[in-house]
C-alpha cells in the first residue's frame, strides 16, 4: 500500500529552445522570422515564460484577482542553455522561475524543478563520454541556479536506453519521466511475475523501479499520454473551467501526471497560461479533493511497488524509437507531402565522424595537459555554471608546470568539446529539412569546434564533414545540396580577426563610442572581448591602430594591428578591415552574416531613436502650447502632417501632465493616435514610466492613476504587464495604493 493516498495532481512543463548562440561571440543574434523582436528566445519568453511567471486570474468582470507564479505550482524543467540566456536577457522572469522552485520546496519539502540534459542531445545515440558530460554539466548548472542538487532529470525527447539510466543513477539522479509506450514489461518489486506492458492499460498513477545492470536502480514516472496530447492538440486550454473539468474527472487514488511542452501555454495557445493558472488554483484550494504535488515529493512518500523494463532506444515523440534523429523514419512526412528526410543520416554520420576525430585529438593532446582528460571534460560543467573558478579548475585538473601557451591550449580543447557537443542538439534532426535554421546552427557549432581543433594542432576536418553532408540535399531545390548550404550559409559564419575587428569597430561607431586618436574603447560579447586603440586617422575617415582579442574561459589573447578603410558615403558595411598589414584583398564588412549585421544596425537605430526621442520630448513641451484651437468650420490642424510627425512626443507630454488640457489638442491626439505607427512604442514607454513610479522608495500612486486616465483620454492603452506585476508584488496590500490598483485593472480588495 502506498504511504500517501489521495488524489494527487502533477502538471509538468518541459521548457526548451534550440541553441541559437553564435559559437564565436556566444550570444544570440537577430533572427528575421522572430521580428519585430530580436530572436525566438526573446519572443517565446514574452509569449509564454513571462506570462506563466505572472499568470493573471480574472473575475467575471475581467478584473485581476490574482497574479500567480505558475512555476510555484507546476513541475518543470528548463534547458540549461535557455536559462543561461534568460538569466541575462529576461532576468525578472528568470528570478520568478527560481522563486517558484524555492517556494514549492518550502511547501512540499521538494522543489518543482528538475534538471535537463545539457545540450538536449539524444542520449542513446551519444558516446559514453558524451553521456557522462551531458549529465554532469546539467547537474552542475542546476545546482548553481537552484542552490540544491537535482532529484530528477528530463531526458531529451524522453529518449532512453539502459546505459543512460545507469549513468543517471551513478550521478545521484533519483527519477526521470517517460511516455507510457516506452514501458516493455512490468512486475511487482521482489517478484518475477513479469507481464507485457501496454500503453493503454499501464497503471501510470505510481512510480516504477528500473533495476540496472550494475546493481543500481532509478525510479521512472509515466505521464498520462491521452491527457497530455489533449492539452497540446485538442484545445483544452481555451477555457480554464474546461481544463479543470477534464483534470478533476480523471483524478483518483494515486498520481495524475501530465507532461507538456512549456511553450503550449501562451505561445501555442494564447492565454493558455490563464487556463493553467485556473486549474492550478482549483487544485491548490483542494477542489474535488485534489492536491498538488511534484514528482520528487510523491516519490519520497510513495516508493515504487512495481518494477519496469523499458524499450531500449525509445522516445516520446517518435514511434520509431530514436530513428527520427538518424534516418528517414517517416516522421514529418505528413506535413510536407513529397518531401523526405534522407538528409538526416548524412548529417548524423558527418557530425559523428568529426566528433570521433575531435575526441581522439582531445584524448591524445589532453593526456599531456590534464591530470585526467576525461575527468576534466566531465568536470568542465562546474566552470561553465560558475560553481568552480577557472583558477581552481586549472589547479585541480591541469598538469602542474604548464606554460601559459599550453594552459591556453587546454582551455581551447575544452571550448572545442563544448561546441562539438552543441552540434548534437536534437532539434537539428527533428524538423523537415536540412535547410532549416536548426541543422545550419548544428553545422555552425561543428565549424567552430573544427576551427579550434585546427588551432590546437589537428588537421582540417572540413573535407571529412563535407564527404558526408555532401550526400544530402534540401527538399527545396533553391537551397541545393549539403555542399551548397555549407558554402552559402555555414562557412561564411566563420569568424577571423578581420571580421571580429570589423564588428567591434562598427559597433563602437553605431553606439557613438569610436575612440579618437590616442584613446581606447572596448566591446564585449559573452564569448569574447575586444579592446581597440586608435593610433592614426587618415583621409575619408580611415583609421588604424591596435587591438587585443580575449576569449572567455581561455587564458590567451590575440594581438593585432588593424586598419579600417571606409569608402566615400560613409556606409560602414562597405568598409573593410585589414589586419597586421596583410596585403590580401580587403573584404567589405557586408560579407558579415546577416544576423550580425542586423545586430549592428540595431545598436545604431536604438541609439539614434533614443537621441531623437529625447530631443522631440524637449521640443514638444513648447509645441503643445503652440497647438492653437480650431476656428469655425476647421476640421483638422493646419500643417497637420508636421504635427503628425510629433504625435508621440506630444501625447507623452499630455500623459505626463506637462501641458494643460485643450479640447482640440486632445481630439487631435486621439484621432491621429488610432493608427499611428509609433503607438506601440509609446505604449511601451508609458509602461516603463509607470514601473519607475511604482518602484520608487515612495511610490507615486496618484500620478500613476492620473497618467492612466490621461492615456485613456487619448485612446492609448499602455503596456501594463510589468506595472501590474510590480503592483501585485509590492503594493497590493497598501490601502493608499488602492486607487492605482483599480486603474491598473485590479479588482477591489
Amino acid at each position: 500500500m502506498n504511504a500517501d493516498n489521495g488524489k494527487k495532481l502533477c502538471i509538468h512543463g518541459h521548457f526548451y529552445q534550440p541553441p541559437r548562440e553564435d559559437p564565436w561571440m556566444d550570444t544570440i543574434f537577430p533572427e528575421g522570422s522572430a521580428a519585430p523582436v530580436a530572436h525566438w528566445n526573446e519572443r517565446i519568453c514574452a509569449e509564454s515564460y513571462a506570462p506563466l511567471a505572472w499568470a493573471r486570474r480574472l473575475d467575471g468582470q475581467g478584473q485581476i484577482i490574482e497574479i500567480m507564479n505558475c512555476f510555484e505550482y507546476m513541475s518543470f524543467n528548463f534547458g540549461p542553455t535557455l536559462l543561461r540566456w534568460m538569466e541575462h536577457g529576461a532576468p525578472e522572469t528568470y528570478a520568478r522561475v527560481l522563486e517558484g522552485d524555492r517556494a514549492s520546496r518550502e511547501r512540499l519539502g521538494h522543489g518543482n524543478a528538475i534538471a535537463q540534459i545539457y545540450h538536449h542531445v539524444i542520449m542513446p545515440l551519444a558516446t559514453d563520454l558524451d553521456k557522462r558530460a551531458e549529465i554532469a554539466w546539467a547537474l552542475s548548472d542546476f545546482e548553481a541556479r537552484f542552490k540544491r542538487p537535482a532529484e530528477g532529470m528530463w531526458l531529451s525527447e524522453a529518449a532512453v536506453d539502459s546505459r543512460t539510466l545507469e549513468l543517471l543513477a551513478q550521478a545521484g539522479v533519483r527519477f526521470t519521466i517517460l511516455a507510457p509506450r516506452q514501458a516493455r514489461e512490468v512486475a511487482d518489486v521482489g517478484q518475477e511475475n513479469w507481464s507485457p506492458a501496454h500503453e493503454g492499460d499501464l497503471d501510470i498513477r505510481e512510480p516504477y523501479l528500473v533495476e540496472l545492470p550494475e546493481g543500481r536502480s532509478i525510479a521512472v514516472y509515466f505521464y498520462n499520454g491521452p491527457l497530455s496530447q489533449a492539452v497540446a492538440f485538442e484545445g483544452l486550454l481555451r477555457h480554464g473551467d474546461m481544463f479543470w473539468g477534464r483534470l478533476s474527472s480523471m483524478t483518483g487514488e494515486g498520481l495524475l501526471a501530465l507532461a507538456t511542452d512549456g511553450e503550449t501555454y501562451g505561445h501555442h495557445f494564447k492565454f493558455g497560461e490563464m487556463a493553467l493558472a485556473f486549474a492550478l488554483s482549483q487544485a491548490r484550494a483542494g477542489a474535488e479533493g485534489v492536491a498538488l504535488t511534484n514528482y520528487a515529493a510523491y516519490l519520497a512518500q510513495n516508493p515504487p511497488r512495481r518494477r519496469v523494463r523499458i524499450h531500449e532506444n525509445s522516445s516520446w515523440s517518435c514511434v520509431h524509437g530514436v530513428e527520427r534523429w538518424r534516418s528517414d523514419c517517416g516522421c514529418c512526412a505528413e506535413h510536407r507531402p513529397g518531401w523526405n528526410q534522407s538528409w538526416r543520416g548524412p548529417l548524423r554520420d558527418g557530425l559523428n565522424a568529426v566528433k570521433a576525430r575531435i575526441d581522439a585529438h582531445y584524448a591524445n593532446l589532453g593526456a599531456r595537459l590534464f591530470r585526467d582528460a576525461e575527468d576534466a571534460l566531465v568536470s568542465y560543467g562546474r566552470v561553465l555554471s560558475g560553481l568552480e573558478s577557472e583558477a581552481d579548475f586549472a589547479q585541480a585538473h591541469m598538469r602542474p608546470g604548464l606554460t601559459a601557451a599550453k594552459q591556453d591550449t587546454a582551455w581551447k580543447l575544452l571550448t572545442m568539446q563544448k561546441w562539438a557537443l552543441s552540434s548534437f542538439a536534437s532539434c537539428a534532426w527533428f524538423f523537415d529539412d536540412l535547410g532549416r535554421i536548426e541543422p545550419l546552427n548544428a553545422l555552425t557549432f561543428a565549424l567552430r569546434a573544427m576551427q579550434l581543433a585546427q588551432r590546437t594542432g589537428l588537421d582540417d576536418l572540413e573535407p571529412l564533414l563535407l564527404s558526408h553532408i555532401g550526400q544530402a540535399s534540401s527538399n527545396d531545390p533553391a537551397l541545393g545540396s549539403g555542399h551548397d548550404l555549407w558554402n552559402q550559409e555555414v562557412r561564411p559564419r566563420r569568424e577571423s580577426a578581420e571580421t571580429i575587428l570589423a564588428q567591434a569597430l562598427i559597433r563602437l561607431w553605431a553606439e557613438g563610442r569610436l575612440p579618437a586618436v590616442g584613446d581606447e574603447a572596448s566591446v564585449t560579447w559573452p564569448g569574447l572581448g575586444v579592446r581597440v586603440r586608435a593610433e592614426a586617422q587618415g583621409g575619408q575617415g580611415a583609421r588604424s591602430g591596435r587591438a587585443s582579442i580575449t576569449w572567455t574561459r581561455e587564458s590567451g589573447a590575440d594581438e593585432h594591428a588593424w586598419a579600417w578603410e571606409l569608402p566615400e558615403g560613409g556606409d560602414p558595411f562597405a568598409g573593410c578591415v585589414r589586419v597586421d598589414g596583410t596585403a590580401a584583398k580587403c573584404i567589405p564588412a557586408a560579407y558579415i552574416p546577416w544576423g550580425k549585421r542586423q545586430a549592428l544596425a540595431l545598436a545604431w537605430v536604438r541609439r539614434v531613436e533614443e537621441e531623437s526621442w529625447t530631443q522631440q520630448v524637449a521640443e514638444s513641451q513648447l509645441g503643445a502650447h503652440l497647438f492653437l484651437p480650431f476656428r469655425e468650420a476647421q476640421q483638422t490642424q493646419t500643417g497637420g502632417e508636421c504635427w503628425d510627425r510629433l504625435w508621440s512626443a506630444l501625447a507623452w507630454q499630455w500623459i505626463m501632465g506637462e501641458v494643460p488640457a485643450a479640447r482640440d489638442f486632445l481630439a487631435f491626439l486621439k484621432d491621429r493616435g488610432r493608427e499611428h505607427p509609433e503607438r506601440g512604442l509609446l505604449s511601451q514607454r508609458v509602461g516603463r514610466e509607470l514601473v519607475r513610479l511604482l518602484n520608487a522608495p515612495a511610490p507615486d500612486c496618484r500620478n500613476v492613476r492620473r497618467m492612466l486616465e490621461h492615456a485613456a483620454g487619448v485612446g492609448l492603452e499602455p503596456n501594463l504587464f510589468a506595472a501590474q506585476n510590480l503592483y501585485w508584488e509590492r503594493l497590493k496590500d497598501e490601502p493608499s495604493a488602492c486607487a492605482a490598483g483599480l486603474a491598473l485593472g485590479f479588482a477591489p480588495r
